[in-house]
């Protein structure tokens, strides 16, 4: 496990198990992009799988403090046979595979929570083999969910255990950075953007790398609930505030990416294009084109 401190961290701060990253050594050993990005900002964890890349990772595993593992916590294989939806389906609530609860994953177009169209059931599932490059755990107890559900139900959530899916291609999820493994060919992809707020740094990821995901040959799979989630202190109202690119960007990024994406272009070529895309949409600043790159650069030598 590998932990990222910050400026109040003590220097000397050590947990068995645990290779922490204190704030001399972010500037020491990984300067340009530790340089880059903000402190007190969720994207300071990519300094983290930078370390993990270096160190030779094959897969990285993406946590927060407030999931706890259940026992024989861990993902499935990244190649194999799975149930799969078909392919351009759009926007999907996966949720509603392991639960009858009316809720919804954070990110999830609000003009769909109500639509039957983004409901899907095992029904439409085929098995496939796939190749999935990202898999989802879902978490227990407080899941992912955005302030709207939070202010309006708030209800915990227990999901049902079932087989995982994996999204066929055309088909996307908002998927979030809590419980989550990228394979390495989409390490790149790993990339949290620092110009959005906390709330919509994840989920602008995921949004982007589902197209980028598709055109090098994989797919985003989503399996049952493995850690039960006991959220730490939230305001609601504020992170209301920081979700509002949620609630009316998630659609027009999503149209952004696949219409600039293309399968002549690498992965990172793709990330590249789209974030510079998404300049342009005013989504993103004009100054996370420097981070990217310093990204890219440590991450993808």
């Amino acid at each position: 496990m590998i932990v990222v401190g910050d400026r109040k961290t003590p220097v000397n701060w050590a947990c068995p198990g645990v290779t922490f990253i204190s704030d001399h050594e972010q500037e020491k050993d990984r300067g340009r992009l530790a340089r880059a990005l903000p402190w007190n900002h969720y994207s300071r964890k990519m300094l983290g799988y930078a370390c993990a890349i270096g160190a030779g990772a094959s897969i990285i595993v993406d946590a927060d403090d407030d999931n706890l593992p259940k026992p024989g916590w861990g993902f499935p294989p990244f190649d194999g046979t799975f149930d799969a939806t078909a392919d351009e389906l759009g926007f999907v609530n996966v949720y509603s595979l392991f639960t009858d609860q009316r809720i919804w994953p954070r990110g999830f177009p609000l003009r769909r929570v109500n639509d039957p169209a983004g409901k899907l059931t095992r029904q439409q599932l085929t098995p496939a083999a796939c190749r999935v490059g990202i898999w989802q755990a879902l978490a227990d107890g407080d899941p992912d969910v955005d302030a709207i559900y939070r202010l309006t139900d708030n209800q915990p959530c227990t999901f049902n255990p079932a087989d995982p899916l994996v999204l066929g291609r055309g088909t996307l999820t908002p998927f979030n950075s809590q419980n989550t493994a990228f394979r390495k060919e989409l390490f790149p992809l790993l990339y949290l953007p620092v110009t959005v707020s906390f709330r919509f740094t994840d989920i602008l990821r995921s949004l982007v790398a589902q197209p980028v995901a598709w055109l090098a040959g994989f797919r985003v799979g989503i399996t049952s609930a493995t850690v039960v989630q006991e959220r730490n202190p939230h305001d609601y109202l504020k992170d209301f505030e920081s979700e509002i690119p949620c609630y009316v960007h998630t659609e027009r990024v999503a149209q952004i990416v696949q219409a600039t994406v293309s399968p002549h272009q690498h992965v990172v070529e793709n990330l590249t294009a789209a974030y510079s895309e998404l300049v342009n949409a005013g989504i993103v600043l004009p100054t996370e084109m420097d981070v990217l790159k310093a990204w890219i650069d440590l991450s993808c030598p």
